[in-house]
């Protein structure tokens, strides 16, 4: 990748600034200059023209000028200073100028008057007529009747580039717009119907134009031979070398790179590559896929626009048909032909495996459909499994949560000295003595005195404007809090 793919473009900076109208007026009107051969533009020229407008109302020469001096900094025009109108020394000091878009500017611009006319849909179009074009040209690059000079091979090259180039974004074009969401939503209007048959043959003939002329292109790209092909990219290089572009020359090694890669990418494109179809077939498929899809609305709109109709008159004769019959079996013929067979039975399946709408029934995997009674009093089947005893397990269990908790009680009474346990004179504490002392802060923070559940009420004392810290030493680590005390009473918390 070059340097230059990668550095900001400053050229471009005017269309998203503040003060964009501002500038993409003033460059549209040098553009318009521009493009009615008028290279140079004049000060007084843009503000007059910018005067007519109702958004310049309060616009003055001034800014003009400042905003003139920021397209110069990014590159949009090209100041030349105006030497000729001077009369005095303090004229030319002033220095008065005329401006000129720079080639970036034109295209920049070129470009957003294309953006104008495309609007938010794609365009595009399959033209047959594209690949006879791209035939003809590709027959009289690679394999002329005579040699051809170099300026008509040169030219056939442009041409070939060209038709090739507008096939390309045609088709991709229209392919896209077919598959935009408004043309879904037609397309499932009724008023459809009428256009569907000159959309499936515009498509239809698209694709036999295709397939007669991609066999001949294919044809001629497998008998081409890489050497051939060097001498004739050698022939346009030497005669792009004679095209004089000042400022814009390139070196022959890099023409010839670029039709190099122009060539191989048009080859791929009809041939493909050893790991990928050609793109001429995913055309074909994109194609025919669509004319499938077209169809399908249509028929689905057509079966919706039948089922308004009355069909009085048909029932009224199947029912004078079925009065003249006098053979029951011939009755019973009648009646499944038009309803149905009866006592059918209707299962659902999952949707098919294979996408391929060629695919034969039997080719795919069976799917299992499990049948089950539909009646309201029917449940499946369950296990029945025994309830067993566990008395034994809750009793061990009860025990050892009794022990447990008498033990964790003698640790809480132990740590009280006079019916007071002081936090800052507290011994290392477990695990669980931590989070019981805790837990009765928290709940006393709330309510105070607190009931515990070691059948003891403590009252939480401690004053809230103390500062001063202490540490309780824990076996998993060491906790900070105030200085706090908690007053054990026996009976009602």
């Amino acid at each position: 990748m070059d340097e230059l793919d990668l550095r900001r473009i400053p050229e471009a900076s005017y269309l998203n600034t503040d003060n964009t109208w501002r500038y993409r007026s003033i460059l549209h009107f040098c553009f318009k200059r521009h493009e009615h051969m008028q290279t140079y533009v004049y000060p007084e020229d843009i503000f007059h023209y910018l005067k007519q407008e109702p958004h310049f109302r309060d616009y003055t020469f001034d800014q003009l000028e400042q905003d003139l001096a920021a397209l110069c900094d990014w590159k949009n025009l090209i100041p030349h200073q105006e030497t000729s109108r001077s009369k005095t020394i303090a004229d030319f000091k002033k220095k008065r100028y005329r401006y000129q878009c720079s080639p970036y500017t034109v295209e920049i611009e070129r470009m957003l008057e294309r953006l104008r006319s495309v609007g938010e849909e794609f365009g595009g179009s399959l033209e047959t007529t594209q690949f006879d074009r791209i035939l003809q040209c590709l027959k009289k690059f690679l394999f002329p009747q005579e040699e051809l000079p170099s300026q008509e091979l040169y030219q056939t090259w442009q041409d070939l580039e060209h038709y090739f180039r507008t096939l390309v974004q045609n088709s991709s074009d229209y392919l896209a717009h077919l598959k935009s969401a408004k043309v879904e939503e037609r397309m499932q209007t009724t008023a459809f119907i009428v256009y569907k048959d000159r959309f499936t043959q515009y498509l239809r003939t698209f694709v036999v134009g295709l397939q007669r002329s991609a066999q001949k292109m294919e044809k001629l790209f497998q008998q081409s031979n890489p050497e051939m092909e060097e001498l004739l990219f050698v022939r346009l290089a030497d005669h792009q070398m004679t095209i004089a572009i000042m400022g814009e020359e390139q070196d022959r090694q890099g023409y010839l790179e670029d039709f190099r890669e122009s060539f191989q990418v048009m080859r791929e494109w009809f041939l493909g590559t050893g790991y990928r179809d050609s793109e001429l077939s995913a055309l074909s498929r994109e194609t025919v896929d669509t004319i499938r899809r077209i169809t399908k609305f249509a028929q689905r709109l057509a079966e919706q626009h039948q089922s308004f109709r009355s069909r009085k008159a048909e029932f009224l004769h199947l029912a004078r048909w079925f009065a003249q019959l006098d053979d029951k079996a011939e009755a019973d013929l009648l009646s499944a032909l038009v309803f149905g067979p009866a006592g059918g039975r209707h299962f659902y399946a999952e949707s098919r495996e294979m996408e391929d709408y060629t695919s034969r029934m039997e080719e795919e995997a069976p799917t299992l459909l499990q049948l089950v009674p539909r009646v309201r009093t029917y449940r499946e089947r369950q296990r029945q499994t025994p309830i067993r005893e566990q008395r034994a397990a809750k009793e061990a269990a009860r025990k050892e949560y009794l022990a447990r908790r008498q033990q964790l009680s003698d640790l809480m009474e132990g740590l009280a000295v006079e019916g007071v346990i002081d936090f800052e004179k507290l011994p290392t504490l477990s695990r669980e003595a931590r989070q019981m002392l805790l837990g009765w802060v928290v709940r006393a923070l709330h309510r105070n005195p607190v009931s515990t559940e070691m059948g003891f009420g403590v009252e939480l004392v401690y004053d809230p404007k103390e500062k001063r810290r202490i540490t309780i030493h824990c076996e998993d680590g060491e906790f900070a809090m105030p200085p706090m005390k908690f007053r054990l009473h026996r009976g009602n918390g």
